[in-house]
């Protein structure tokens, strides 16, 4: 059964499935309609078949999900496109961190690393992060598998052990990165995000501190909730309120000073503690990143067992939406010289207030249609809009859904918006 219904609306915005979601918390964790292209992504999951991605070929299995419009993605690098305004985030950011914290030879004590791969192997993405076999965030529903050892990052953690491992112990990485997601303004498949780790000594963590040769890093105890069991708590105090200490200054220097910030306690697999930020920007508290004090087991297996670190993730359309007041996530894509034009400044530093491309309402789909009784997952349909629609699809939510009292089957009623002009 299928029905469809075509109506305008009033506001720049449409509706799908349950209710309007806001911006996703933390590291920003955590779908597609018509046969034609449902057959097309059948045949790239056909045994034997390949799929070819920066210059290399990946055999296809039961875990391949890519969709031809995210694969005309990977490769875009808006972060490094010059006058981008994910670019402009991302320089402001590097601008601060290679002006605040310099080596022993008056070098940049941080290493900025913007053009890994974002395929990575699933240990990477992780194992390599201490995830656990059966968490949630391994769903083929939410991610981008190439197949099952293959992956596009849904993080950019997932080059933290690699980094380690090579022997560095301060270093941004910045990349996009890709999960399966709720289509509306917030809401996008592909988005970037920047990452720092800082490792210290223990000579670097206590030097200045009255006693400090007496200190230790290291003890064997007991976890808590203030600290692992292999450090001690002079340590994690030290660790936290430097890491704490960093991202107030940079959120200062994003921001402008006087910004009120508040911590909130979190979970993430491969720090504790953990802890989100948020600052008042105009009345309105909003997350703005996570961090934490790294896991020891992390940092050991990587060969840096005489170490202890932070690390700290944020999201850059995050950040960009609030600091230029861009609305909506899809204009990132924007190749419209209306939109483009607005962030080339002369100074990275400059205000920027987005100006709106199109005033025209949207329009407005309801569809019905059945559901398979199992192997179906909600991301599956916006994969399959995002396919069809393109960025000329807003939002869709889920308005109604009916199960037939004698059938396992039932039927969703959806609704989907998309701008009258593209934007």
């Amino acid at each position: 059964m299928m029905g469809s219904a075509l109506r305008r609306g009033a506001h720049a915005y449409v509706y799908l499935v349950s209710k309007a979601s806001h911006i996703s918390r933390g590291h920003q964790h955590q779908a597609w309609g018509s046969r034609p292209a449902a057959a097309e992504c059948a045949a790239q999951r056909a045994p034997g078949s390949v799929v070819e991605l920066l210059g290399t070929s990946y055999p296809q299995d039961e875990y391949s999900n890519l969709t031809r419009k995210v694969l005309t993605r990977v490769g875009r690098n808006l972060h490094n496109q010059q006058h981008h305004p994910l670019w402009l985030i991302k320089e402001r950011v590097k601008e601060h961190f290679y002006e605040q914290y310099v080596g022993r030879f008056g070098t940049p004590l941080f290493s900025v690393y913007d053009s890994l791969s974002p395929v990575v192997t699933t240990w990477q993405n992780f194992d390599s992060l201490l995830i656990p076999a059966d968490h949630p965030s391994r769903k083929k529903g939410d991610n981008y598998y190439l197949n099952r050892t293959h992956m596009l990052r849904a993080h950019t953690s997932a080059h933290q052990w690699d980094l380690l491992h090579a022997g560095l112990d301060a270093f941004l990485v910045v990349g996009d990165v890709y999960r399966r997601d709720q289509i509306d303004s917030q809401h996008y498949p592909i988005f970037h995000q920047l990452e720092a780790v800082r490792l210290f000594s223990k000579h670097e963590l206590f030097a200045g501190i009255k006693d400090g040769d007496s200190l230790q890093l290291f003890e064997q105890s007991s976890r808590s909730v203030h600290k692992q069991e292999t450090h001690t708590m002079e340590a994690v105090k030290l660790v936290e309120f430097d890491l704490k200490q960093t991202l107030t200054r940079l959120v200062a220097h994003l921001f402008g000073d006087g910004l009120e910030i508040r911590w909130v306690d979190c979970y993430f697999p491969f720090t504790h503690p953990s802890f989100e930020m948020e600052i008042n920007f105009h009345g309105e508290w909003l997350e703005v990143l996570g961090c934490g004090v790294m896991e020891q087991q992390l940092v050991n297996s990587a060969g840096a067992q005489d170490r202890i670190g932070w690390a700290f993730g944020l999201g850059l359309e995050r950040l960009a939406m609030i600091l230029y007041d861009i609305p909506d996530i899809r204009l990132f894509w924007s190749e419209d010289e209306r939109f483009l034009k607005q962030f080339r400044v002369s100074n990275i530093d400059q205000k920027v207030k987005f100006q709106p491309l199109s005033k025209y309402p949207p329009m407005i789909n309801d569809i019905s249609f059945w559901l398979p009784s199992e192997n179906y997952a909600e991301n599956d349909f916006y994969d399959l809009v995002r396919t069809i629609g393109g960025d000329l699809v807003e939002k869709v939510d889920l308005i109604d859904k009916f199960e037939h009292p004698n059938s396992l089957e039932g039927w969703d009623k959806m609704a989907e918006s998309s701008p009258v002009s593209p934007v």
